[in-house]
């Protein structure tokens, strides 16, 4: 071995004790860290046999089916229409801000406030600051909360949008945490949380502007919690319009285009009420005071219109002041998405609400 072989061997070969006077010091430490080994040893083994636990206690079936119903349910993944710049609303419709709304750590709303298109001509060439300020102009104001996949741009949101800017709304098109580009995770916790903090943070900007709660679909069961939420608080909605509401999230997933390819599998609706038994996004609509009106199309294959009736049923029981419950059926031709081309739809809805809040 020559000395360049020397030399490599060398530097491989682990460090010795420190010399002189640190030696005892060194010896030291070794000899706490050997102590300690066989404890750290004790807690990493109790730590794995807790995760081996709490893993085997549940069948596969129960660390797979919730994840992927969640997603079913949420289809959040489905982030169309894609190659859309969130960030510039303008290009897919006028006098619309975009903006986000910090909800908690974490969760950031992506949030488009579109003004009344008699504002067009005001709004153009304005900040996000116009826009707040905008809330306090008299104006009814809504909160729009959208049903699952896609996001705020979607033209189906979009033409409804336009409706309702038309007919004289603010509407303030949110996309829950974890769709679009909002951070976060879709939960059925966290959906309610969203949509209160929305309708809190513009309630705080409308002066005596009132504020509605629009949901559609899952946006319907989500508007109510907010809603009961908001009620227990003692600040209940100003006003809850609810399109294609179902009774609870097994009747409104069951039906999902997505989820009936699976329907003919054995077992699959036993396992799928199973994984649904935790659920929250439920109608408490018995314990509302604010103003509803549920609309529903009569040929809603997806969320079918016998549900809607069943919960406008619930609703007109528990109310009482019945005139602040109202349901109004479409004719065919509108399903589950297109109410909004339905040229009744506006004047039904400023109907009343002009009339719950006069």
């Amino acid at each position: 071995m020559d000395a360049q072989d020397c030399q490599a061997a060398a530097t491989l070969q682990p460090p010795g004790p420190p010399a002189h006077g640190c030696v005892a010091a060194w010896w030291d430490m070794v000899d706490r860290n050997l102590r300690s080994f066989p404890h750290s040893c004790s807690t990493l083994g109790r730590k794995i046999a807790a995760l081996c636990d709490s893993f085997t206690s549940k069948s596969l079936k129960e660390h797979v089916f919730p994840p992927l119903i969640d997603m079913l349910i949420y289809f959040n993944f489905f982030k169309a229409p894609f190659l859309v710049d969130l960030k510039k609303p303008e290009l897919k419709i006028p006098h619309t801000v975009n903006f986000y709304l910090r909800v908690e750590p974490g969760v950031m709303l992506g949030i488009w406030h579109t003004v009344p298109s008699c504002r067009e001509e005001d709004a153009k060439g304005k900040d996000r600051c116009w826009y707040e300020a905008a809330l306090r102009d008299g104006n009814p104001i809504i909160v729009y909360l959208h049903g699952s996949a896609e996001h705020r741009a979607a033209s189906h949101r979009l033409k409804l949008v336009k409706v309702l800017s038309d007919g004289g709304f603010h509407v303030l098109s949110v996309d829950y945490r974890g769709f679009g580009d909002s951070t976060g995770k879709p939960t059925e916790e966290g959906l309610t949380t969203d949509a209160i903090r929305v309708y809190e943070w513009t309630k705080a900007r409308s002066g005596i502007t009132p504020v509605c709660l629009w949901g559609h679909s899952l946006g319907t069961g989500v508007a109510t919690n907010a809603a009961k939420v908001l009620e227990e608080k003692g600040c209940p909605a100003d006003a809850i319009v609810l399109e294609a509401p179902f009774t609870n999230m097994w009747v409104a997933s069951i039906n999902y285009p997505l989820l009936k390819i699976y329907r003919n599998i054995p077992g699959f609706l036993r396992t799928f009420m199973d994984a649904l038994r935790k659920d929250k996004i439920v109608f408490p609509v018995k314990f509302l005071s604010s103003p509803l009106l549920i609309l529903h199309g009569e040929d809603d294959r997806t969320v079918p219109l016998e549900y809607g009736k069943k919960l406008y049923e619930i609703a007109h029981n528990a109310y009482r002041n019945k005139e602040r419950v109202k349901m109004v059926i479409f004719p065919p031709g509108f399903q589950h998405n297109l109410l909004c081309k339905s040229p009744t739809l506006l004047i039904t809805v400023r109907d009343f609400l002009s009339k719950q809040w006069s």
